[in-house]
């Protein structure tokens, strides 16, 4: 099947075309933009702070993409870094820093989240994360706008990890810059808070000996 893909401003530059149409086999989002970055070598590093518009809907990474549907591949929006996603590879904290990096902003603070060896006594052999992709991804970025509002001149960038992750993984990487440095870490603290109590993030603990879902009990 056919889809007609559109580039916008970076992504533009970077696939050295504005339009095209691409033979495309069927499979979610994510599988298209990895066929569009083998096509397109340049587009790789961009694909982290690109959202996908579908027949002009935004949509998750997990979404199918129908037959002749028109995608485009949209870059953020100046004012914003628009890194607010759920990643199943291992995360980087290079790429929450770059979003949010820029010379007017002095003061840059990062936190990183990793799964514990220990839980309550209780040794973890790995840990599972579950998400609703789409509304965790809106929840993502609503606790940025937020914390923009709240802190003017901070930028946010919140990426977390699905699937099963071993013991020492990084599960979340936030960065988060502003002008001076009090209001970055108070943006990176409330960003943590916000995402664990917001964000339809689920987790499951695994044990020698058993398993339970964090927040429920056995």
């Amino acid at each position: 099947m056919a889809l007609t893909v559109l580039y916008f401003a970076a992504a533009r530059e970077r696939a050295g075309t504005a339009q095209e149409t691409v033979e495309w086999g069927g499979g979610p989002v994510r599988q298209l933009l990895e066929t569009l970055a083998v096509r397109h070598p340049d587009l790789r590093a961009l694909l982290p702070h690109l959202r996908v518009a579908v027949n002009q809907e935004f949509t998750s990474l997990d979404a199918a993409v129908p037959d002749g549907a028109e995608v485009a591949l949209v870059p953020p929006v100046a004012g914003g870094s628009d890194c607010f996603r759920l990643s199943e590879k291992a995360l980087e904290l290079d790429e929450v820093v770059r979003a949010v990096g820029g010379t007017e902003r002095g003061g840059l603070v990062t936190f990183t989240g990793t799964v514990r060896s220990e839980t309550r006594g209780r040794r973890v052999s790995a840990l599972s994360y579950e998400a609703y992709p789409g509304m965790a991804e809106r929840a993502m970025a609503s606790i940025g706008r937020d914390i923009e509002s709240r802190w003017p001149g901070t930028e946010v960038a919140i990426v977390h990890r699905v699937g099963t992750l071993a013991p020492g993984e990084a599960a979340v990487v936030i960065a988060v810059s502003a002008p001076h440095r009090a209001a970055a870490f108070e943006g990176c603290r409330h960003a943590i808070e916000r995402l664990k109590a917001d964000v339809p993030i689920w987790k499951k603990e695994r044990f020698e000996d058993g398993e339970e879902w964090v927040g429920l009990g056995p």
